[in-house]
């Protein structure tokens, strides 16, 4: 039985076989394209993955198997939720695929094939209260940059169902006021898309901009009075300075998308179309925003009840 001394030497050996192969993954996320945003994220969740493997004597990439990956889970779900669980999961797998498919190794097979997914009951994500922005959205004085800015910049929100790192990112010739397209230059993953915002928000951001008449196009659409673009940190001053005025709770910048989501669904949207318009890779994503409260299930059953309309 070696020493605590000598176990420790023997992971200072082990250690550079893993660690390397780690980093040559997050070298081919980067050269991918991946936003530093989500290369950062793999590197988080493989720095946890590491040390626990290399406690259990793994060396390599080759050497993990499926009751390594499994103890990992298990020793995981005491010090992390569901979600986290599964997101280290998923990042372990992206490694173990890059790695199959950049070694081709022969007579190797990949423990995640075995290893099922750890299960996460997501709940629905709560949309923003119409009720409540409308309250923020009177707070607003209309003859102020501040207030002329702040209305734009909600009805922007929830109208155009950008996330918020798209939203910050816009520039003032990424949206057309007249067709009201917006361009997400790089949304999330890398990827551009279109998606649209309506004419009352339009006539919103036409009166916050007559506050910058020496902006060009490549200016920054949302800004501090200095001109400076618009933070995260002032983004959620903004928010949490409208909803105290209003006397609402303080909804988060991300139920806005989500009101987006369930407001274009009421609406009639397609899921495909709504799927594209938000950015999303998969329906199960887009499944978390759409909560259905009972009233939404007797409207559908309404228009689409089978005896009523069949029979």
């Amino acid at each position: 039985m070696p020493t605590s001394n000598s176990n420790q030497r023997i992971r200072l050996v082990l250690t550079p076989g893993l660690h390397s192969e780690m980093c040559d993954f997050l070298i081919d996320r980067q050269a991918r394209g991946l936003s530093p945003r989500t290369v950062a994220w793999y590197e988080e969740k493989l720095a946890i993955v590491e040390p626990f493997l290399v406690n259990c004597g793994v060396d390599q990439a080759a050497a993990i198997r499926p009751i390594h990956v499994r103890a990992l889970l298990i020793k995981l779900s005491e010090t992390h939720n569901p979600g986290g669980v599964h997101g280290i999961y998923r990042a372990l797998k992206a490694f173990l695929n890059w790695w199959e498919a950049e070694y081709e190794p022969e007579n190797w097979s990949n423990p995640m094939r075995k290893v099922a997914a750890p299960r996460v009951d997501l709940p629905p994500l709560e949309p923003v209260s119409l009720d409540s922005l409308r309250a923020m959205l009177a707070t607003c004085e209309p003859r102020s940059f501040y207030g002329t800015r702040d209305r734009a910049l909600m009805l922007f929100l929830l109208d155009s169902g950008c996330r918020r790192a798209e939203f910050q990112a816009l520039n003032i010739g990424d949206v057309d006021l007249r067709t009201g397209s917006v361009l997400i230059v790089r949304g999330k993953g890398g990827k551009s898309r279109t998606t649209f915002i309506g004419a009352k928000t339009r006539r919103a951001l036409t009166k916050y901009l007559r506050w910058r008449p020496e902006a060009h196009t490549s200016d920054p659409l949302w800004v501090t009075k200095e001109s400076g673009r618009l933070a995260y940190a002032g983004l959620r001053e903004i928010v949490r300075r409208r909803a105290k005025q209003a006397g609402v709770d303080e909804p988060s910048l991300h139920s806005f998308r989500r009101g987006f989501a369930i407001c274009a669904l009421r609406s009639g949207c397609d899921l495909i179309t709504l799927q594209r318009m938000l950015g999303h890779s998969s329906l199960a994503v887009l499944s978390r925003y759409l909560k259905q409260v009972d009233e939404d299930l007797q409207v559908a059953h309404r228009i689409a009840g089978p005896v009523d309309h069949a029979l």
